[in-house]
């Protein structure tokens, strides 16, 4: 089959990978601008630019889609379809329609659930059980159109978004070359979303990185794992703030006493910080500038009692679960 790709990230890159391995032929990649990344802020490029120069794929790098040049441009590769994933940018319908089957997108949740830019940390931060990989035809709205392949996944209680990431992008690679394999077959049955059941993912904010202690502790290991790796959940200690990017409910006696924020037990294993309901167990930490840290390496320099308090920048914000 003879594909337009577009897409842009690691997660898409997994999805160009398979369908190199699959033989189908790569007409042409587009992906977002190379753009200035890391810490000395230098240009970079995708990771799916970078797979595509590796197998010498044609790569178009617009900076829209809407203009007449780019769209004639894409239909002269008189392509049988487009798969799209995590590309960031808009498909007007002039595009949509140039592929003979249309486009397809690997959505990283099971639509309509979680539709929009950040479904993989939507879905840990609100305690999701599963997720999964839809294949959608799409559409001129934002991912509601028809769906055409689901294949579930289980979240798991230490999942944070790195790792949930790394399996649903092995998932949603297997389901495109599946969905590809059925669809010019006609084996593919499209499914209208249900409207009910509907709800956006939100792109994430720094802001709701910060840890609030008066949440429980459910809520907070949930925030620990949804921001990891970016931007890391954090809190404020003596004027410094920490960055925590492991944790785990604590059990035991640990749970039951200490006010919101309150370090209420300190050893090699973890520091116990009490909670608005049960308390969290801190792992893995990080001051600004420096390394993630054990907690063993981390008390080595900066020593902690039982007493001390972790609080917000803002005590404001309203608790729920």
């Amino acid at each position: 089959m003879k594909i337009i790709f577009a897409g842009t990230p690691a997660f898409a890159a997994a999805a160009l990978d398979a369908l190199i391995q699959a033989n189908h032929r790569i007409a042409a990649v587009l992906t977002q601008p190379d753009r200035p990344a890391g810490r000395g802020m230098k240009t970079a490029a995708s990771a799916v630019k970078l797979l595509a120069q590796r197998h010498r794929l044609p790569v178009l790098q617009p900076q829209t889609l809407k203009t007449p040049e780019i769209q004639a441009q894409l239909s002269e590769f008189h392509a049988d379809v487009m798969v799209v994933a995590a590309y960031g940018l808009i498909l007007p319908q002039a595009v949509l329609s140039i592929p003979r089957l249309g486009c397809l997108n690997i959505h990283a949740s099971l639509l309509p659930r979680w539709r929009g830019a950040a479904p993989i940390q939507r879905a840990i931060l609100s305690g999701d059980r599963e997720t999964g990989i839809t294949i959608m035809q799409m559409d001129a709205g934002l991912d509601t159109g028809d769906m055409l392949l689901k294949q579930s996944l289980a979240i798991a209680a230490d999942d944070t978004t790195l790792s949930l990431h790394d399996k649903l992008s092995s998932l949603g690679a297997r389901s495109i070359v599946q969905a590809l394999e059925l669809l010019p077959q006609g084996k593919l049955t499209a499914i209208k979303q249900d409207e009910k059941q509907a709800c956006y993912a939100a792109k994430i904010t720094k802001t709701e990185a910060e840890i609030d202690w008066r949440q429980s502790a459910a809520h907070i290991d949930r925030t620990v794992r949804a921001f990891n790796p970016s931007p890391g959940a954090y809190t404020q200690y003596r004027h410094l703030t920490l960055k925590i990017w492991q944790a785990a409910i604590a059990t035991g006696k640990a749970g039951k006493a200490g006010k919101a924020g309150e370090i209420v037990a300190v050893d090699r294993n973890g520091i116990t910080v009490a909670c608005g309901e049960g308390a969290l167990r801190i792992v893995t930490i990080q001051k600004p500038g420096g390394k993630k840290l054990s907690i063993s390496d981390f008390l080595a320099g900066n020593p902690l009692q039982p007493g001390e308090l972790f609080t917000a920048v803002s005590d404001s914000m309203p608790t729920h679960d």
